[in-house]
This record gives C-alpha cells, structure tokens and sequence, in this order.
C-alpha cells in the first residue's frame, strides 16, 4: 500500500523535492563512476507500491492482507476487478533522468508474480490469471519506458526466490508476458530481501534454472551478502549476468580488491562479455555516505578486474 505519511514535505513541494533528490542521486552515481545510472528511485516509498497501486482493479480504501516474505501480514492492494493500467506511471521518472545525464539510464517496474504475490485476489479465477494481468500493465508501462528515452528496463521479482513452488506454475509466463515486444536490454532482478528486513539467508535460488529460458536478456543476482557459490551461473548460460557484488548487509565499505575478486570467482564461469557488475540490491537502508563510498569501491574493483583482462 502507499505510505505518504513517510514523506516530510508537503504535498505541494513534494515533486520538487523528489526532482532535487533525484538530482543528488545521479550526481553522486557518476562522481562514483557508475556507467549505468538510475534515478535512485526517489519517488517510490517502496520498490513496488508506486506502480502497483497507480492500476485500476485494486481497492485500495479496503485494502487486503498478505504475507510478506518473513512470514509477517501486510496490508496490500485488493483486487476487486480488471487489472488495467489506466496512465503512464513512470515515464515523467524516465524524462526526468534523460534530461539530467548523458550517460545510459535504466528504470524498474516491479514484476507480475511478485505483485501477485502482494496482493489479495478477490477478482481472478486463480493466481495465474491475476499474474498475467499485471503483466499485461507492466508491458504497456515497459513500451512507454522505453519510448520515454530508458536504455535499460528491469522488472523486479524478488518473490521468485521466496516461493519458487508458485513460480514454478506461471511466474516465466507472466514475465514472457510482460517483456513481450520490448527492444533492447531486459533485465531480471531476482533476490533474497531486503538485508534490513530479511536476516535469514535461505541456501541459493530454488527458481533459477527455469529463468535462463525466459525473455529477459539479463538477470540481476543478489550474490555477495549469500556469498553466492558461482557454480550456479552455469544454469543460466543464455543469459547476461548482472552480479550483485556489494554486501548491504553490511556497514564496512568494501576494499577495491575483494570486489575484484568476487567479480574473479564469477568469470570461472561467466565469460567477461557476459558480466555486468551492481550491488547486491537495492541501497535504500544505508546512509548516503556509505552507499556512495560502497559504489566506489565497485567501480575501483571492476576497474582493477578489466586492467586484469587488458579490457
């Protein structure tokens, strides 16, 4: 559900303030030498309520109840009728960010089976049936991103990991469905939680083999906090490897030389054309100074890793 109490300016400021704030991300993204930028998602209280709550189909005066992936109830969009996207949601995020950098931009939607997944279906036959109506959403929204000027679109579905077994049913149809007709870099971002929220790290991705026939070009892995046993990759052949090499679990600010090697264990099995290196997740729950510092460290170790290849 949106949660606007979580913002400390007034409703007649606020856009202006995100626009700054969203200013202040990019600069710090390339002063730290980051080559593909975002827009820090400032607008957002979370990484999927601004979106999923924009559709029409959800009653959000009586909202619903679900499980989080701790096993605590939230309360979270019911869906009383069609799922339909009725209005661009983020394209004004992309123009915004086109007209502040020079260098590629990317832009995130959450995913079909995650939203299913924090929803109460009230409407649909089944889960499926739901899923493959916010992938509908998600797809008119992707073809608007892209048109709007983002290099790289990602959807993010975290829930792949945390219930593989309704994954399994329709979570690569939805996502086929939702990338349907989208040029270009695909992303796919898959991960454990929040490492504020989620403390438990359950042993890899029980969903990851079936996601190397699915339509994103890339899929994004939370790697360093799981300590990710590289090995895995060689089920995902097809795909680009956006590797998570930032533990954000942690407060110590990484040296340059063990992002380097963790970016080193990966090219065992990841051929250096087919890496591209992120942290873990998203920052949101670190202070600005070490998340910044964090991202320095990340360029410095790829940095040394490419002096390595002689790239």
């Amino acid at each position: 559900m949106r949660a606007r109490e979580l913002w400390r300016i007034p409703e007649p400021l606020l856009e202006e303030a995100q626009d700054d704030a969203t200013r202040l991300a990019v600069h710090d993204m390339e002063l730290a030498g980051i080559d593909v930028i975002t827009d820090g998602e400032m607008r957002r209280e979370s990484y999927s309520n601004r979106f999923a709550t924009a559709l029409d189909g959800v009653d959000l005066d009586a909202p619903g109840v679900a499980l989080d992936r701790t096993g605590n109830e939230n309360p979270v969009p019911r869906v009383v009728g069609p799922i339909r996207r009725t209005r661009a949601v983020e394209v004004r995020d992309v123009e915004f960010l086109r007209s502040i950098t020079d260098r590629r931009i990317k832009i995130t939607v959450p995913g079909p089976f995650t939203m299913t997944q924090q929803a109460q279906n009230d409407h649909y036959a089944d889960e499926r049936s739901l899923a493959l109506a916010y992938a509908e959403a998600v797809n008119e929204e992707l073809h608007d991103l892209k048109a709007a000027g983002a290099d790289v679109v990602q959807i993010d579905e975290p829930y792949l990991q945390a219930r593989p077994e309704p994954a399994r049913q329709y979570a690569v149809q939805a996502i086929d469905r939702a990338l349907e007709g989208i040029d270009g870099e695909t992303v796919l971002h898959t991960c454990f939680g929040y490492a504020h929220i989620v403390h438990e790290r359950l042993d890899g991705y029980p969903f990851l083999r079936e996601l190397n026939d699915c339509r994103a070009t890339h899929l994004s892995l939370e790697a360093a906090q799981p300590d990710l046993d590289p090995d895995v990759l060689r089920t995902v052949a097809d795909k680009v490897i956006v590797l998570g090499v930032l533990d954000l679990g942690s407060s110590k600010v990484e040296a340059p030389d063990v992002v380097a090697d963790r970016i080193r264990s990966a090219l065992t099995v990841v051929a250096p054309q087919r890496l591209v290196v992120a942290p873990d997740c998203g920052m949101k729950y670190l202070p600005r100074e070490l998340a910044f510092r964090k991202l320095e460290a990340m360029v410095a170790g790829a940095r040394l890793v490419r002096e390595d290849l002689g790239l």
